[in-house]
């Protein structure tokens, strides 16, 4: 049966609940959680960590962001990979690879979105802005 407020129903179920939109995700953007109460922004939450509210609107990154965190991992792959902790400009930190040499991602290096999920791992990949200028460290 049709009802005219079905999809106002579902879509304030899924805002409410916290919960993705799927429409909304795409392979050229990360999609991110708001709380409309005290403004955190989060990451594939249900509830605000801060303020343990369920009212969460869902919003696109600009994909820019810094690395917090970098290590070379070596397990469960037949070659070295990077991964990274990255917050983004919209104040969320987010798990991810790094594209470019394994030796020069440094804390600090400024990224950019490459692709939000990489067809293997289900991760976002940056690459680096501006490339690192570190000859001797």
């Amino acid at each position: 049966m049709y009802h005219h407020s079905g999809s106002v129903a579902r879509q304030a179920a899924g805002s409410g609940a916290g919960l993705l939109d799927p429409v909304a995700s795409d392979s050229e953007s990360i999609v991110f959680q708001r709380c409309t109460w005290c403004g955190t922004a989060m990451y594939h939450r249900l509830l605000c960590p801060v303020c343990q509210g369920s009212d969460l609107r869902t919003e696109r990154s600009e994909g820019v962001g810094t690395v917090r965190h970098a290590t070379i991992v070596h397990r469960n792959t037949p070659a070295a990979r990077n991964v990274s902790l990255v917050e983004l400009a919209e104040g969320f930190v987010v798990r991810g690879r790094v594209m470019g040499p394994l030796i020069g991602i440094h804390s600090g290096d400024r990224v950019r979105l490459s692709t939000a999920k990489d067809p293997v791992r289900g991760e976002p990949v940056f690459q680096l802005i501006d490339e690192p200028y570190r000859a001797w460290t």
